[in-house]
């Protein structure tokens, strides 16, 4: 089905413009705000070419479709929002429904975690794909070089190599442009203070007796100064005259911003910093496996709870301090676990149709998007989805055994072996969580859903 077809199939499913109050979408799933979540055909959204799960919190309906394909989809799915007056039984909703229906679902959401996730997530999120490529090209050129290490005087491999750290060299101004531009300052000024307190030439600056250290505290200290940076953006505007705001706010965020982040905000991001690095580090390296049984087995319900996006800037911290993130290997087990205890299931349900959500769900299951099965299969069985945890808690405990590090985030699964310091040990970790979880399940078992399901 292409996207355009798949998508009338949702818009006409979900109640078109007479249901529908707003669309977005992540990585892996259309998001919809609905008017009435209970005139939504679930299953028929499950059986469409292409659906890979569906989940529906509040009035908010999840299509779950995966990576690439949402982004198709979601284009032309605005493209009939905008053009496209579905006429049903029920009159269009008045703009003062509408703005009701906004305001109360924006109240559900506003909960001081849910907001401290959002922001965090759409600090990062935008970052993924650049972690993306630049670890696949570490991960490669590691694997090279270990086979042929005079290839590394080559030029080809040394212009890989600037590629592969591109993503580091500029990362703290990216996440100073992405945090200014989520607390409502200027982009470009989080972006400048961020590049002050990494800027090379503070090492040649002597105050108290020591030199300054460029990019101290990491990416914690730039999230600091960013924020920072933000407030005094908009309490300048609100006290200086507007015709001289153009000149007089940047340059008072600027020399104001840069001494407090130097002094104050980079050693206190120091702190934190390094207290995050030496709690992850010490916490597996002393704990071992049972560290990995631990977070592997919790990360599930963590990931349903929706607060898994809390850990992003602590990977991108360990990242930036270390070059390898410890716990990424580990947590990435759940989803190993979810595809032990899905094989489980298909090889005992007698139900065609969850065997066919199975099959179709298992490959970009392998390749680390998890959602179709956890929606799809383990979770409405109740019972598998625990298994899942089991499994993935086995896989983590090889994991930290060993210390296995990633060179990037926001991949999971079997490609995520590219990008590990050790690849033979992850794919035992990946291997023990696929066999963990299909064995607790097996002998656990689950209630079978009848055929008429179907």
């Amino acid at each position: 089905m292409s996207y355009k077809d798949l998508a009338l199939q949702i818009f006409n499913i979900t109640g078109g413009k007479d249901n529908i109050a707003g669309a977005k979408h992540c990585m892996t799933r259309l998001r919809l705000n609905l008017f009435s979540s209970s005139a939504v055909d679930k299953e028929a959204l499950k059986k469409l070419d292409g659906v890979l799960g569906v989940n529906i919190t509040d009035n908010e309906l999840q299509v779950i479709l995966g990576p690439g394909r949402v982004n198709g989809v979601y284009n032309e799915f605005t493209a009939l929002l905008s053009a496209t007056e579905k006429v049903g039984e029920n009159p269009k909703p008045a703009i003062g429904d509408y703005k009701k229906l906004q305001a109360k679902i924006k109240e559900k959401n506003a909960t001081p975690l849910k907001l401290l996730t959002r922001r965090i997530a759409n600090i990062f999120l935008p970052l993924i794909p650049g972690f993306i490529a630049c670890g696949l090209i570490t991960g490669i050129l590691n694997i090279v070089l270990k086979v042929s290490p005079d290839l590394s005087a080559e030029p080809v491999i040394q212009l890989l190599t600037v590629m592969g750290n591109a993503i580091f060299f500029g990362l703290n101004i990216f996440v100073g442009i992405n945090a200014a531009k989520e607390f409502n300052g200027s982009p470009v000024m989080g972006g400048i203070l961020a590049t002050v307190i990494s800027h090379p030439m503070l090492a040649n600056i002597s105050l108290f007796g020591g030199h300054l250290v460029p990019g101290r505290g990491g990416i914690i200290a730039v999230l600091l100064v960013a924020i920072l940076g933000a407030f005094l953006d908009k309490r300048l505007k609100q006290i200086i005259p507007e015709m001289f705001t153009l000149f007089l706010v940047p340059l008072i965020v600027l020399v104001v911003g840069g001494f407090i982040a130097i002094f104050v905000l980079q050693p206190a991001g120091g702190i934190i910093a390094d207290f995050i690095g030496n709690v992850a580090t010490e916490a597996v390296s002393r704990g071992g496996a049972v560290t990995g049984f631990i977070l592997g087995g919790l990360w599930l319900p963590i990931v349903m709870l929706g607060i898994h996006q809390t850990l992003t800037p602590i990977h991108a911290q360990l990242l930036s301090q270390y070059g390898v993130t410890i716990l990424l290997p580990i947590l990435a087990m759940a989803g190993a676990g979810q595809i032990g205890a899905s094989l489980a299931v298909y090889f005992k349900t007698k139900n065609h149709f969850l065997k066919k959500t199975i099959v179709s769900a298992l490959p970009i299951g392998v390749m680390g998007v998890g959602e179709p099965l956890i929606y799809g299969v383990t979770l409405p069985l109740g019972k598998p989805f625990i298994c899942a945890c089991v499994g993935g808690a086995f896989g983590g405990a090889v994991q930290a055994a060993f210390m296995v590090g990633s060179t990037a985030m926001g991949i999971s699964g079997l490609p995520l072996a590219a990008v590990t310091d050790n690849i033979p040990i992850y794919i035992v970790g990946l291997i023990t969580a696929y066999i963990a979880g299909f064995i607790v399940t097996w002998f656990v078992g689950f209630d079978d859903p009848p055929e008429e399901d179907e």
